[in-house]
């Protein structure tokens, strides 16, 4: 569903599920210029709270290493000048009601930023 959702944003899915020794990175994109790291959170219910409220600083932090992983992994993405394309991480939240029912999918740009 995230995945549709970016596509038809006009995002070019490069990775999905790119994993490596500290972790896994759900969706990688090119948009316009920018390269996006998009983490998608799903919960059912709100016993666990939302989507949103799951991104706690550890997590963010991983995916801060994660993205410069994703990155040292794929040197074409470097320019011929040595330096990184812009990038960000995004959210993708997805929440179903605690029978199985659609409730929102919100895309939160820049969801995680370098303190």
């Amino acid at each position: 569903m995230a995945l549709a959702y970016l596509q038809s944003l006009e995002y070019r899915v490069i990775a999905t599920n790119w994993r490596c020794s500290i972790g896994e990175l759900d969706i990688v994109a090119w948009h316009a210029d920018c390269l996006i790291f998009i983490e998608v959170r799903t919960r059912r219910g709100s016993a666990a709270g939302t989507p949103e409220e799951s991104i706690t600083p550890t997590k963010q932090k991983r995916l801060l290493r994660l993205a410069e992983a994703f990155v040292q992994a794929r040197p074409e993405l470097i320019g011929l000048d040595g330096d990184m394309p812009p990038c960000r991480i995004d959210l993708v939240a997805v929440e179903f009601g605690a029978t199985g029912e659609f409730r929102r999918l919100d895309h939160i740009e820049n969801a995680v930023q370098e303190s």
